[in-house]
């Protein structure tokens, strides 16, 4: 044991078991001492003993970010926003919820193996009870903001680390998360890390109170300071009302302010906290000149400024898109599906999202029209005017990924062009950046991808400074990627970068717009030549009846031989590519026959088999016409041994 350990070691219990000799000040923080004290009598923690990072495994991260998983989207930019202010500097950023697991980090990807052998990562639990004083541990357990430094940490194994962290409370008061910046080494005064806790609070405020008007959108807000200049726009005392003027949300600033013996103001009347009544909170709005919109606390006289926000006058509600039906989608969004529910969802869930900056993956078999809901993305956003560069990921190879992605400088290596490379990143500047199978990229071109979605900036080979870079990255792909994380083949911490949302595009055999595709594509050839398609009963019976295993691309490519080798247009069965002639028994299933329609008292088994070939076997039709679960059927399939004509053997 090194000597600067056996004395941090020979202080530490000291001061924990009370062996400090009186009348000698301590150079301790008391708040570090009765931590130490928390640590050996509570904690039960062994000061002689180092002790490994605890780092979560995917599946219970996963369970901590679900957990916030709202609030975590909103507190991302504020992380973005500060890291840009210290990048270059040696600092990380740690975003942990209130037990003190990481659920959201940003590092340079260039220290990996150092930050995370320093507990400096994604996953890692920094709860005082398991690695001792530490900042967020510390910070959880005193509800302060505060800087752990070198020395001052509990654990020795920490000591090169300085720490600084600050709460981050909900709008009702609540510890929600903390956030945290470090560094793996720094000068060793504590002084030195006095601006980095300031930054810390600066940005936690901002979270907070973005917060608060995430939550609030439909309650009055009353927005409030002492300095007239930053009434609006950047208020210090944040407070959400509701119709009856009662306090339904804050910011910790406006708690600490109203709070009264530690009572929390949630629920008093804005009236019996400030010179004013509810109904005048109109005098408030921003019509007025900010020197006009004052008022006091009652408890204290203190004049404050404000800037009251109404809700709003009337709710939108989504019935008004008359010219769709009621539909709310994007145009963009609206065409890539026919109606089939699950896709439909997967499209208003992807229309809330479109001009957000967050990165989004798109899932789904091969061929299922991965990159055609990028692109639908992409036009229905506020980017649409600028480019939308796919890289397939799989096709490029190992030794041209980076150059290809990150560009590079005239000469930089042998074989470089004269006149450089751009790269394809760059390309995307302004607009979309659509990454394709990105679970066939190699592991060592992932690591300058993260770089690009954690800093938005690319540094083209053989150049030494970085290009900021403004692009939406959408990726894509068919392989399970939590499988590939286990398996140590894709990097969990650009895997939790890319899934800010994942959308999954459901195969094309279990889609209830078939006959809509076949229709729109049918068209969408006839208008490239000149010639009207049209398909035989049988035909069609053929396609509504083949399994497509290869999805949209297969029914692109079996329309496109048809109306190709087609007689004037008119498509019949011999025309239809011969794997998905011979897919099923086509003759056995005609579109209506009053003749075998069933009745009421027949068998369940035979009503359920009529209804399945009534819909062509597309199990959501049948589904839709009974008015029950898709699950529901394919149990009573299974209960009743029935099986669709092209899944027989």
């Amino acid at each position: 044991m090194d000597s600067a350990r056996a004395a941090h070691i020979d202080e530490l219990v000291r001061v924990s078991t009370g062996r400090v000799s009186a009348g000698v000040p301590s150079a301790r923080d008391p708040i570090i001492e009765n931590s130490w004290r928390r640590c050996v009598a509570d904690h039960k923690l062994d000061p002689t003993v180092g002790r490994e990072p605890h780092i979560l495994p995917q599946e219970r991260l996963r369970e901590h970010r679900d957990a916030m998983d709202e609030f975590l989207r909103m507190a991302r930019f504020g992380l973005e926003a500060l890291y840009r202010q210290v990048a270059g500097m040696g600092y990380v950023l740690l975003l942990t919820d209130s037990n003190g697991v990481t659920v959201d980090f940003i590092g340079d990807p260039t220290f990996d193996n150092h930050l995370r052998r320093a507990g400096l990562y994604l996953g890692s639990d920094w709860n005082e009870g398991h690695a001792g004083t530490c900042a967020v541990g510390t910070c959880i357990a005193t509800a302060q903001a505060l800087t752990v430094h070198q020395t001052d940490h509990f654990d020795a194994t920490h000591i090169p680390l300085t720490c600084t962290a600050a709460p981050v409370f909900d709008s009702g008061g609540e510890l929600a998360a903390v956030l945290d910046i470090s560094a793996l080494h720094s000068p060793e005064p504590k002084i030195s890390q006095y601006l980095a806790l300031q930054m810390v609070r600066t940005y936690v405020h901002k979270i907070e109170t973005a917060n608060l008007y995430n939550n609030f959108r439909r309650d009055w807000v009353v927005k409030l300071s002492a300095s007239q200049e930053f009434a609006e726009v950047d208020p210090d005392f944040v407070l959400a009302l509701d119709g009856g003027g009662r306090v339904v949300g804050f910011n910790h600033k406006a708690h600490d302010l109203l709070a009264e013996d530690g009572v929390s103001p949630l629920g008093r009347s804005f009236a019996e906290l400030f010179d004013c009544e509810v109904d005048d909170l109109v005098r408030f709005v921003r019509s007025l000149p900010t020197e006009q919109r004052t008022l006091r606390l009652r408890r204290t006289g203190l004049p404050l400024f404000a800037q009251a926000m109404p809700p709003p006058a009337v709710s939108l509600p989504r019935a008004q898109a008359p010219e769709h039906g009621g539909d709310p989608l994007p145009e963009p969004l609206r065409v890539v599906s026919g109606g089939d529910p699950a896709l439909k969802a997967v499209l208003a869930r992807a229309a809330k999202l479109v001009n957000t900056r967050m990165s989004l993956l798109i899932h789904g078999e091969t061929g299922t029209g991965k990159e055609h809901l990028a692109k639908a993305l992409h036009k229905a956003s506020i980017r649409r005017n600028k480019p939308f560069v796919a890289v397939n990921c799989a096709a490029l190879p190992e030794n041209l990924i980076e150059s290809e992605l990150f560009g590079y400088e005239p000469g930089s290596f042998t074989g470089a062009t004269a006149r450089g490379k751009k790269g394809l990143i760059l390309e995307a500047d302004g607009g979309t950046l659509f990454l394709d199978e990105i679970g066939d990229m190699p592991l060592s071109s992932q690591t300058r991808l993260l770089r690009v979605l954690a800093e938005r900036e690319v540094t083209p080979i053989g150049r030494t400074k970085a290009v900021s870079v403004d692009v939406r990255v959408i990726g894509a792909t068919h392989r399970d990627l939590v499988e590939l994380v286990k398996a140590g083949r894709f990097r969990d911490d650009l895997y939790f970068r890319l899934n800010g949302a994942v959308f999954t595009v459901p195969p094309l055999r279990q889609r209830g717009d078939l006959d809509w595709l076949i229709e729109r594509l049918l068209a969408e050839r006839a208008e490239r030549d000149g010639v009207g398609y049209r398909l035989t009963p049988a035909a069609l019976a053929a396609l509504r009846g083949h399994g497509w295993p290869g999805n949209v691309r297969e029914l692109v490519n079996a329309l496109d031989y048809a109306c190709a080798v087609s007689d004037g247009g008119l498509i019949d069965l011999g025309d239809i590519p011969e794997p998905v002639q011979h897919s099923g028994l086509f003759q056995a299933w005609p579109a209506e026959d009053a003749a075998e329609k069933p009745s009421t008292e027949e068998d369940p088994a035979i009503r359920l088999r009529e209804m399945l070939r009534r819909h062509h076997w597309n199990v959501s039709a049948t589904a839709r016409a009974l008015g029950v679960d898709r699950s529901t059927v394919h149990r009573q399939m299974r209960r009743f041994g029935i099986v669709a004509p092209h899944r027989a053997e």
